[in-house]
Parts: C-alpha cells; sequence; structure tokens
C-alpha cells in the first residue's frame, strides 16, 4: 500500500513519506535488537558498563529517530490529504457531465472527505504500527537466532502462518467494505435530502419519522455495518489466535531448552523478553487491521475517480473568430438512448436564437452541448468557427455565459452570488448588472441562505441571470430564462435581453411567446430534430407546430381557477 501511495503521490510530494518510512524503519529495527545486548549484561554485571553504554545510546538515538519518523509520518499526511484533494478537484472538473449521476455526485461528497482522511490515516497514524509489526518481529527474530538458533527457527516458523492469517482477515473485510460505504453514502444522501426539503416533506405530511426513503437508507446502512463487523471479528480472532500460538511456542521452546541444560538462565530471560517484542507489535497490527483494508478500500475508490478519462483537449486552441455557434449533422444521446439525431443550424454572432419545442425535445441537450459538457456522438458544434473539441476548455466557457434551469446560489449575499460572473468586477459594476436584471434591490441583502433558500425562485433566476451579465461573455446560453418570473421580473429581463442583442450571441430555450417573438430566429425541436426553422411572423402563417404553439399559450391565458363554492352557472 505505501508503494501505491508513493506512486499516488509522484516523486515531488513522496519524499515526507519515504523519509518517514525510513526513519520508522530504523527505530523499529532498534526497538527489535536492542534487547539482544540485554544478554552480555546478565551474564558478566560486573564487567557490563560497555554493554550499558551501547544500551543507552541505541536507545537514545531510538527515541531521536522515533520522534523525527512520527513527525515526519504526520507531515506526509497532512501533504498527502492536500494532494488528493487538489488532484480530486482538478479531476472532476475535466469529466463530462455525463459522469455526474445522483449516485457518484452523492459519492464524490463522501470521496472527498471520510475516504481522503482514511487514506491520510495510512501514513499520519498507521504507518508507525504497521512497520512496527513488521521490521521489529524481524529484528527480534534475527536477536533469536543470535541468542539460540532453535529459539530463531521457532519464529521464522510462526511468521508464515501470521502472515496468512493477517491477509485472510484482510480479505474479509474488504469483501464487505465497499457495500459498507455504499449504504454509508446513501444514507449520508438522505439526511442531506431529508433535511432541506423539509418544506414540501412538511406539507405532504412526510417531515416528521416513518419516511420510507429515509427510513430504508438507514437500515440499509446498519445492516451493512453489522455485516463488516460480523465479517471482520472471524478474521481478526484467527489472526490473534495465530499470534499467541506463536509466543507460547517460543515460550515452551526457551523453556525446555533452559530444563534441559542447553541454555543459562540469562539466556532464557533475555529469550523470553524477546518473545515477547516478537508478538506484541503483531498484536497491534491486529487491532489496526480492519482500518488498514478500509483505508485500501478509499483508496481503490480514490484511484477509481482519478482513472475516470477527461474529456480530452488541445494544449493550444484553435483562432476563436466571431462569437457565432453551428450544428452540423450533430447526434447524441444519453446512455444509449438517442436525443438528437441530425441537428443543424447556425446562431450568426450578435443575433438572439430561440429554441421552442415540448418538453424531451432536445432543447435544453443542445445547450450543454455549446460549451461541450458532454461529447456528440457524431457531427460537429462549432463555436466561433473552431470544432469545441479543438479548444481548451478553459477558453470555451471564458467566452460563454449559462443561464440554467437549475440555479444553485452559494451561501453569503446576493452582491457576492453575481460576483460570482466575474470576481474582479466592481461593486458599481455589480449592482448594473444586478439592475438590468431587475433585483437593484436586492443587492444590499445580506444573505441569500444556503443554496439560496432566503431567496424566491423567481429572485434566484434574476441573480443567476445578473450573474451571466456580469461575466461578459460574448455568447450567452439561456434555459428557460423568464420561466420563473412574475409579469414585471420578466418584462426586466426581456428588456435585458433585447438589450443584449447585436453585443452578444443569444441562444434562449423558452416556452414565452414573448421571448421568442424578440428572436431573430427560432428553432422548433420535435423529437430530436428541428422540424421548422424562421422567425415569429413566418412561421405563425406556416401553420404548423410553432403556431400549434402560440395557439396553446394564448388559450393559456384565459385560464381562471374559479373561486371556492362556485360553479360555471353561478
Amino acid at each position: 500500500m505505501i508503494r501505491r501511495l508513493v506512486t499516488l503521490l509522484g516523486p515531488e510530494h513522496a519524499r515526507p513519506l519515504n523519509r518517514a518510512a525510513v526513519l520508522l524503519a530504523v527505530s523499529a529495527a532498534l526497538q527489535g535488537a536492542v534487547f539482544a545486548v540485554l544478554l552480555p549484561i546478565l551474564r558478566a554485571p560486573g564487567d557490563a558498563w560497555p554493554w550499558l553504554v551501547a544500551a543507552g545510546v541505541a536507545t537514545a538515538v531510538c527515541g531521536i529517530v522515533y520522534h523525527r519518523g512520527v513527525v515526519t509520518a504526520r507531515h506526509a499526511g497532512y501533504t498527502l490529504s492536500s494532494h488528493l484533494h487538489g488532484r480530486i478537484g482538478d479531476h472532476v472538473v475535466t469529466l463530462p457531465l455525463g459522469w455526474f449521476t445522483p449516485a457518484r455526485v452523492g459519492s464524490l461528497g463522501r470521496l472527498a472527505t471520510q475516504n481522503v482522511m482514511s487514506v491520510m490515516g495510512v501514513p499520519a497514524h498507521l504507518l508507525d504500527p504497521l512497520i512496527g509489526a513488521v521490521v521489529t518481529p524481524a529484528a527480534a527474530a534475527l536477536a533469536l537466532f543470535a541468542v539460540d538458533w532453535r529459539l530463531g527457527l521457532a519464529a521464522l516458523a510462526a511468521a508464515p502462518l501470521a502472515v496468512a492469517a493477517y491477509r485472510w482477515s484482510g480479505r474479509l473485510v474488504r469483501r464487505t467494505d465497499e457495500a459498507a460505504n455504499t449504504a454509508a453514502g446513501e444514507a449520508a444522501a438522505r439526511v442531506v435530502e431529508f433535511a432541506r426539503n423539509q418544506p414540501v416533506l412538511r406539507a405532504f405530511g412526510l417531515g416528521g419519522p416513518g419516511l420510507r426513503l429515509l427510513d430504508d437508507a438507514l437500515a440499509a446502512h446498519r445492516n451493512a455495518a453489522r455485516r463488516l463487523l460480523k465479517t471482520a471479528l472471524p478474521g481478526m480472532a484467527v489472526f490473534v489466535v495465530t499470534v499467541q500460538a506463536a509466543f507460547t511456542a517460543l515460550v515452551l521452546v526457551a523453556v525446555f531448552t533452559a530444563l534441559g541444560g542447553d541454555v543459562d538462565i540469562p539466556t532464557t530471560v533475555v529469550a523470553l523478553v524477546l518473545a515477547v517484542r516478537f508478538t506484541e507489535p503483531m498484536l497491534v497490527a491486529a487491532e489496526l487491521g480492519a482500518a488498514v483494508r478500509m483505508a485500501e478500500g478509499a483508496l481503490d475508490r480514490v484511484e477509481r475517480v482519478l482513472a475516470e478519462p477527461r474529456l480530452p483537449e488541445p494544449a493550444v486552441s484553435r483562432p476563436f473568430g466571431a462569437p457565432s455557434i453551428e450544428f452540423d449533422g450533430v447526434r447524441f444521446g444519453y446512455d444509449g438512448t438517442p436525443v438528437l439525431e441530425d441537428v443543424g443550424f447556425v446562431v450568426p454572432a450578435g443575433t438572439m436564437t430561440a429554441l421552442v419545442g415540448p418538453s424531451g425535445a432536445g432543447k435544453s441537450t443542445i445547450l450543454r452541448l455549446v460549451p461541450r459538457f458532454f461529447d456528440v456522438d457524431g457531427g460537429t458544434v462549432r463555436v466561433g468557427g473552431a470544432d469545441v473539441r479543438e479548444l481548451r476548455g478553459e477558453d470555451l466557457l471564458r467566452r460563454i455565459a449559462l443561464v440554467s434551469q437549475n440555479t444553485f446560489l452559494f451561501a453569503g449575499t446576493v452582491a457576492d452570488n453575481i460576483r460570482f460572473g466575474r470576481p474582479d468586477a466592481t461593486d458599481r459594476e455589480v449592482r448594473a448588472a444586478a439592475e438590468r436584471a431587475g433585483i437593484g434591490a436586492l443587492v444590499t441583502r445580506m444573505r441569500v441562505g444556503e443554496g439560496g433558500t432566503q431567496l424566491s425562485g423567481g429572485e434566484r433566476q434574476r441573480v443567476s441571470i445578473a450573474r451571466a451579465l456580469l461575466k461578459d461573455a460574448p455568447i450567452v446560453l439561456l434555459d428557460e430564462p423568464t420561466a420563473a418570473l412574475d409579469a414585471a421580473a420578466e418584462q426586466a429581463v426581456t428588456q435585458a435581453l433585447d438589450e443584449l442583442r447585436g453585443e452578444r450571441t443569444l441562444l434562449v430555450v423558452t416556452h414565452r411567446t414573448a421571448t421568442a417573438r424578440a428572436a431573430d430566429q427560432i428553432l422548433v425541436l420535435d423529437g430530436g430534430r428541428i422540424t421548422e426553422r424562421g422567425r415569429h411572423d413566418e412561421l405563425l402563417r406556416l401553420g404548423g407546430r410553432y403556431a400549434e404553439f402560440c395557439a396553446l399559450r394564448e388559450h393559456a391565458r384565459g385560464w381562471r381557477i374559479p373561486a371556492a363554492g362556485k360553479t360555471e352557472g353561478d
């Protein structure tokens, strides 16, 4: 496992770990061998002062080396934690959005916290006893050979049995650790979900105990933890019994040789002390065996995430021309299910194009393909005249601002969340963006709550729009920008979009007739294909799906919810 950590850290960051391993190995060897110096001291107490000096020097060196080894191991653990967090963060932002399924998102939080802490604990807390469990018994066995060859052979005979029992117990733990980790991640996700969605749950009478999804997740976690415990205990018991049997065998050999007159009393005393040093570190390792195997499982999960293939991108981007968007024969699907088929269109620079169509037609998918959140299955997506696969992700995203349906706000002020679009923006620029999005009065609000819970849905949407406006990117992608807005806010946002035409290239998904009417071009999607295209008046005269869409929207305006207790004839 140490080799895997060294490989993961790389030569530059692995030096503290290698240094700690060497220092702790030297200290463990001294701890195992220093007791052999007792033999000449016990045999000739009157002439033992040179050996006493040697024992004192060895003990002092052992203490100094051990102290430096422990401090270095702690430093190696902190270095490993920082390095893993950095690598995981740098890697996941290069993965396609298709990788971020709900299950993976839940496990990623557990990976970056509990799993990384478990891996960090190997050098910080487990390296010392693990090295001691190997090196100290080996040094004690060599010292036993020096005392009496029969004791040395007895120690060597016991070592393979102890190693086999340790590995068997480790395999038992790893067999159930993955299931326990998955169950723990699901339970944690359900608890967070339960806490965050209390308003909805209480509205349906589910805000208290007895929520089936949460109860099932907690029960699964409890059962998985029990299975892990039941699986780990037998292996640990076998290992402990094996080590105790080895200690008993060493004691018996020492006693029999002493009773037979083959060795003297000082030799027997030293042999018994070395027998204790041979077995004691292995018993400590038995207590930590489950933690080591769980750390190996955590390391497996970290390595699996780091091995996920990232979206390939060039070292240098192609030249970026005028901020146009072009789809050329694009095919795309999720997990083998086709969503877009032979989609082709051009959004000229400085114009506004509206995407209209029924739910599931592929409108939002088109928006996700522009910033290359996914790679197409066929065809080409071009931004600024360049294939998005020939642009570095950083260069592509710098030119695009996105307003999605699901707006996420960070805990902080409204101004902080708007400034997220451009961190170096001045207060005046933040306020100007807020004014254009129709939320100038909200900028002075101190907090938005976790995830923006203290704002209404429309307010969150307008903060997202202000954030995109502040970014000042030449291309703006908007997914239902006015869906959660009231009439006044919708008018403010529509006016802002109208002002941006000519300044920016706009691609808008909308179900609002007013937004579509303002577009230079309307694309009607149905079944993953573009079935109609043109301006508002042209498509109305065509009398196709867009005309039907407008008619339905106009009819919906006349809907009224009758007052309670009244009927149509009242």
